[in-house]
């Protein structure tokens, strides 16, 4: 397998799946144009922690962190698989390379499921999140890129 990209993915409004009027079909498209990953490690602004933390959750819940919106949009749930091996495996290499990084049980946030929801709809490619540290520069969050890029070569592509 080829290494994998990684892709910067703007989910938009939380609507982007119920309304008509959003571009939901271009996020469907880009799920059909990459290549499959094998998993995916899915950074999301929705997830801040003080220290990067991995989630091992074999079962991921759908958070649903908005409010004021239909309740269509309640009811949508993103049963994609968890993938605690390379949640480990990432918090390892952060480890390597002087990141102190943790591991817990955390759902899918909508920066995380909602344009999944599009991408790959079928919810069968198995899906972990890192949080990011919002407190912290752009020189943090890069060398955490550079510790993870060995995923890639692995088949997981990270978004």
């Amino acid at each position: 397998m080829s290494r994998l990209p990684t892709v910067f993915i703007s989910h938009g409004a939380p609507t982007l799946p119920i309304d008509p009027s959003m571009p939901s079909a271009e996020f469907a498209s880009l799920g059909q144009t990459l290549p499959r990953p094998r998993a995916i490690l899915m950074l999301s602004a929705h997830w801040g922690t003080a220290q990067p933390a991995a989630s091992t959750a074999e079962r991921p819940e759908t958070i649903h962190d908005f409010y004021g919106f239909p309740r269509a949009l309640y009811e949508l749930r993103y049963p994609a698989p968890g993938t605690p091996d390379l949640a480990k495996r990432a918090a390892a290499l952060l480890g390597e390379r002087g990141i102190p990084a943790a591991t817990t049980e955390h759902g899918l946030d909508h920066g995380a499921w909602v344009p999944l929801l599009l991408m790959f709809p079928d919810a069968d490619v198995p899906i972990t999140q890192l949080s990011i540290q919002p407190r912290l520069d752009a020189a943090h969050h890069f060398r955490i890129g550079r510790a993870l890029r060995d995923l890639r070569d692995d088949g997981a592509m990270t978004a």
